[in-house]
């Protein structure tokens, strides 16, 4: 059981939590961890690229020259490929890229994320996160007091609307509820700022 320090808002120790191996402290896998990056960033993509093959080019229906005698080499249509304005080989239309991998790989490249940063000192367990109002500056200053890097993943407890909205401002501040979180998130992000309500949340729901 690793233990860790609880920061308020302003940078101070206000306490410790224990955490849990079972999710915070397991030997980092790299290979699944790479291939649930891959993943999510497959599933993200539109697919809507779509270009024109030469039976959907406009013209192009008559034989330019007839086939012999002109000394020209023989061609069928001027929507043909070799022509300018011809169409495409092989041209790319839209598709579907997302794919599942299985939920035990899931889960896996999580606990690796989660306990990677720990084992690289990337994870802060701030006390609570506490907006009266929407303020872009009370979440920057909080997150300069407790030192997160530029790229900050903040997983809160509850859907939060003043936090959320407040962060939202911040380029590359990005806030998750604790069952909402994913392995690209953590890995794309310098600091792991976890609300200490959260973190019970996530052993609970990952375990």
């Amino acid at each position: 059981m690793a233990n860790i320090a609880v920061v308020d808002m302003a940078g101070k120790n206000v306490g410790e939590i224990t955490l849990s191996d079972a999710i915070f402290g397991i030997e980092p896998n790299a290979v699944v961890m790479h291939e649930a990056v891959v993943n999510y960033l497959a599933n993200q993509r539109q697919g809507t690229q779509s270009t024109l093959t030469r039976t959907e080019v406009s013209g192009g229906g008559k034989k330019p020259w007839r086939q012999k005698g002109t000394g020209h080499a023989r061609q069928g249509s001027i929507r043909a490929p070799q022509w300018r304005h011809g169409g495409v080989v092989h041209a790319p239309k839209p598709r579907d890229y997302s794919y599942v991998i299985n939920k035990k790989e899931r889960r896996l490249a999580l606990k690796s994320a989660l306990s990677d940063k720990v084992l690289t000192g990337s994870l802060i367990v701030l006390d609570a996160l506490t907006l009266d109002a929407y303020s872009t500056k009370t979440v920057a200053a909080c997150l300069k007091a407790i030192g997160a890097g530029k790229k900050t993943l903040i997983v809160l407890e509850n859907n939060d609307t003043f936090a959320v909205k407040s962060a939202a401002n911040i380029a590359g501040v990005k806030t998750a509820q604790y069952n909402t979180i994913n392995t690209y998130d953590i890995v794309n992000a310098d600091s792991l700022v976890i609300v200490k309500n959260a973190v019970a949340k996530i052993e609970e729901v990952y375990a």
